[in-house]
């Protein structure tokens, strides 16, 4: 097996021509024909050299996430209260999955997968370029004068990088949070540079630009709260209801299987409305993340099978007929 070939026994022909590739030399040395070595490096060695970069691309990105994967598993390791450190999404050694500090770890990295992504195939594609013999030094210089074009011609593209990356810095949201964006309330599932990735409760999933969001909800940031507002009629005990409320709301608080997911005493704020038919009573429980709905659920339950063991019934609708007594029969 003969030694690679270095560029000084390269032949002349390969030189002259700035085709310095080791199939050029090693065709032309093989058949001494310069016009088959030039062919040679077209269709095997440039291609070749092409898909080298792709794999070299391709490995080094996969090499980065995985580097950003390890950054963004360290990032979520805290420290919380005990309180929040428990819940129905904790591991064994009392890790929870949903707390802030998580969330933004995982938004972060997705961020920086995306920017690690476009950079790799950025470098790759100006090294392809090259390849194929074209000085690249006039482009990186006029990069500059591209980018403020596209910053001109691409408005709403620059637009939806830069509200993205405040959105993400500022801790609007993050992956896992419920929010609403006007438009589109659900569950983030993504976020990257130029599009928020949402999944609504039917399973819908809506792509949303960064640049369009105007307000943020988010259901899901620190703690929730169940907002329940009981209805019963006006002939019911007013003071008997708000205790047996908060009997209900206490036992539940105290439950094994919702005791981690509660986080403070739970309150009856009293009389919210005078209906036409019905007295409404507010009562309200604070909760761990995204888990007001689970709480509501259970809590209105629980008041349906004590009200009706205790003879307390829901308001029905009322009607007043007024007649006149002058009036023929």
């Amino acid at each position: 097996m003969t030694a690679p070939m270095s560029l000084f026994s390269m032949p002349a022909t390969c030189i002259q021509d700035g085709d310095r590739s080791w199939t050029c030399a090693a065709v032309f040395d093989w058949t001494h024909n310069s016009d088959l070595a030039h062919a040679a490096s077209w269709l095997i060695g440039k291609p070749l050299s092409i898909v080298w970069l792709l794999v070299i691309g391709v490995v080094s990105r996969w090499m980065l996430h995985k580097v950003i994967d390890r950054l963004v598993a360290r990032a979520s390791d805290g420290v919380l209260p005990a309180k929040l450190a428990r819940g129905p999404f904790a591991d064994p050694a009392g890790n929870t999955t949903t707390h802030r500090r998580v969330q933004r770890a995982v938004t972060m990295g997705s961020l920086l997968k995306s920017i690690v992504t476009s950079v790799v195939f950025v470098i790759v594609g100006f090294m392809a370029i090259a390849k194929f013999g074209y000085n690249i030094a006039p482009l990186i210089a006029s990069a500059g004068i591209i980018g403020l074009a596209l910053g001109f011609g691409a408005q709403s593209l620059v637009k939806d990088f830069l509200s993205g990356i405040f959105m993400i810095f500022e801790d609007q949201y993050g992956v896992g949070d419920s929010v609403n964006l006007g438009d589109a309330t659900g569950t983030v599932e993504a976020v990257s540079l130029r599009v928020t990735r949402v999944r609504d409760v039917d399973g819908t999933v809506w792509y949303v630009r960064n640049g369009e969001i105007v307000r943020v909800g988010n259901q899901s940031q620190n703690w929730s709260r169940s907002v329940l507002d009981i209805a019963v009629g006006y002939k019911e005990d007013i003071t008997r209801v708000r205790s047996l409320l908060k009997e209900v709301a206490h036992e539940l608080a105290d439950d094994e299987h919702y005791r981690d997911r509660i986080i403070e005493e739970p309150e009856v704020w009293g009389v919210q409305s005078l209906g036409p038919d019905a007295v409404v009573v507010r009562v309200t429980l604070k909760t761990m993340p995204q888990q007001q709905w689970m709480v509501a659920r259970e809590m209105r339950e629980r008041v349906k099978t004590r009200f009706d063991a205790e003879g307390i019934a829901m308001p029905m609708p009322q009607r007043v007929t007024w007649t006149d007594p002058a009036a023929p029969s």
